[in-house]
């Protein structure tokens, strides 16, 4: 496969646009002043019973700046963001990157072990939290703990009426509510910053190993929001300004902060932001709020298809349908087009590529199983899986590694592992895939997934697709087991759906033998009323995996 140009996926691009179009880079308060002297009186955000206009967003942003910097807290400074889906989380971003400081990303389902090695490994002693369980607590005794020296508490109550009771706020030293941090007015000239500067430090890589905070630049997501536009905008029918996105996804995942929440902001559209998923709340978002713009995890989209009466919900607003974060089955792709008329597209996206990378055309039709097309200003090639180096001839199956002003620079204080993870200015993915001769990108599973059985390459994927066919199945996870003769084979953890009669593995394995090869054929089949799922809601393997080689640990005591 040959990385000069032009490149094999142009000829396939949608007309008008152009894979060397101008990627425009810059700070995201540059991006945010700049929507809001397009778009001021224009609401930028609902919540709750709360709806923000664009101005009111960037006073709101540059007032929590103007408090950091007189509390001492700027540039150079790492700030932890531990928050639900709020305001507060946008609010923050701006504010605190307008003031100078880095954002680090904490997920509220993170265990204890894990924030004080995030808290550790980015410096960050100043963390933004909520007076919500179980964040607020969690946040005292790490402060008690001494690994967080001041604790800003947001208001959730300030966004109306919250789900559940809010907390008080102890009066300790070095614990602040928001409203109470000194109000202070704003500089006459605010720290200076540039699009190479740490905007967010997402710790990623927590399924391998211990996580690696990767190095998002302003530049990192400002090139992905304008990789989208050159992409997207060109081929919608509503008008930047015009759109309504629902975000649903958690903002401490890269997916909802740079695909949703920046890119909608930085056109001036309106963000439909709610604290978690819920399918009546989504489907009321489209049917009342005549939300145009849907990102989802494939468990999303497979709630909604599954949700009894879905045939007869209004879906006609939408106009963009797009799943990422894992394996979109082709069954959901179908019936999403049966239930709404709109097609359901996928792409790859990670972390390290803030997460632009390749996406299906809008215009015209795709191909169902794959991941896209590369993205304006991105390169993606297929190399060898025992030299990163060698690229591989169009069809050929092999590691994708990609290239762009959206690819982090490494990750935080881990030479060693950035020098592993790039090589030749690309970005190794882990992900295996090949490229057809129209330029689309198949990805067929993870390298670390990827099970050898009697000396073959078996990629779980595949054989999930297929036991998704199965007209009972609707939940399926495929994983590497240690075999006698094999050395490895593939057991599948499968949810069925409801009302459907149990599944054996004899019936599965017949199912499966015009679809897959003997040597991919499940030598296990486990049933369960449901699956593990990370915290953003795809299903994990990890967890599985983790079972699977505790039960191995445990065999030589139970005889």
């Amino acid at each position: 496969m040959s990385s000069a140009r032009p490149y094999i996926w142009e000829k396939t691009y949608p007309p008008g646009i152009s894979w060397d179009a101008p990627i425009e880079t810059l700070t995201l308060p540059a991006m945010l002043d700049r929507s809001v002297a397009r778009n001021a009186q224009r609401h930028a955000i609902s919540f709750r019973d709360r709806r923000m206009t664009y101005r009111e967003l960037e006073n709101a942003a540059n007032s929590f700046a103007a408090r950091l910097l007189k509390a001492g807290i700027g540039k150079n400074d790492a700030i932890g963001f531990y928050l639900p889906n709020s305001p507060h989380h946008v609010i923050g971003l701006f504010g605190a990157t307008r003031a100078g400081a880095r954002v680090v990303q904490l997920s509220p389902l993170d265990a204890e072990r894990e924030l004080i090695h995030k808290l550790k490994d980015s410096g960050a002693r100043i963390v933004l939290t909520a007076n919500v369980p179980p964040l607020l607590p969690m946040a005292l005794k790490l402060k008690a703990a001494g690994f967080i020296d001041t604790l800003i508490v947001a208001d959730d109550g300030e966004w109306g009426m919250p789900a559940c009771p809010l907390l008080p706020v102890p009066d300790d030293k070095g614990v602040v509510p928001l409203e109470r941090l000194t109000d202070a007015a704003l500089p006459a000239q605010w720290p200076a910053i540039a699009p190479s500067d740490v905007a967010v430090l997402q710790y990623t890589g927590g399924t391998t190993g211990i996580p690696k905070g990767a190095m998002l630049t302003h530049a990192n997501l400002s090139a992905s929001c304008a990789i989208y536009d050159v992409w997207f905008n060109p081929q919608s029918s509503v008008k930047p300004g015009e759109a309504r996105a629902i975000c649903a996804l958690p903002l401490f995942h890269i997916f909802a902060l740079s695909t949703v929440m920046l890119r909608h902001l930085s056109n001036g559209n309106e963000v439909l932001l709610r604290q978690k998923f819920d399918i009546e709340t989504t489907l009321e978002d489209i049917e009342l709020r005549r939300a145009t713009h849907m990102n989802g995890v494939p468990t999303m989209w497979m709630a909604l298809c599954n949700h009894p009466g879905i045939e007869k919900r209004d879906l006609s607003s939408l106009v963009s349908c797009s799943s990422g974060g894992a394996a979109l089955p082709v069954e959901i792709v179908e019936r999403w087009q049966q239930l709404s008329g709109k097609i359901l597209r996928s792409g790859i996206g990670m972390t390290e590529t803030s997460p632009a990378a390749a996406t299906q055309p809008i215009t015209r039709p795709g191909k169902i199983g794959s991941s896209g097309l590369p993205l304006p200003g991105v390169v993606i090639e297929i190399v060898a899986l025992d030299d990163p180096r060698r690229v591989l001839p169009i069809g050929e199956t092999g590691e994708i590694r990609i290239k762009g002003p959206n690819v982090v620079s490494g990750y935080w204080n881990r030479p060693q592992d950035t020098a592993e993870s790039f090589v030749d200015g690309f970005w190794l993915s882990g992900d295996i895939g090949y490229m057809d001769t129209d330029g689309f990108l198949f990805v067929v599973d993870r390298k670390k997934d990827m099970i050898i059985s009697g000396g073959f390459n078996v990629y779980p994927r595949m054989i999930e697709e297929a036991i998704y066919e199965h007209p009972d199945v609707e939940e399926v996870i495929v994983i590497g087991v240690p075999d006698t003769h094999r050395g490895e084979a593939a057991k599948a953890f499968v949810k069925l759906k409801s009302g459907a009669a149990t599944l054996t593995l004899e019936a599965l394995r017949a199912f499966l033998a015009d679809k897959i090869g003997k040597h991919e054929m499940p030598t296990a089949l486990e049933i369960r009323s449901s699956l593990p799922r990370t915290t953003v809601g795809k299903l994990c393997k990890r967890e599985l995996a983790e079972e699977e080689q505790e039960k191995r640990r445990a065999l030589p005591e139970a005889s």
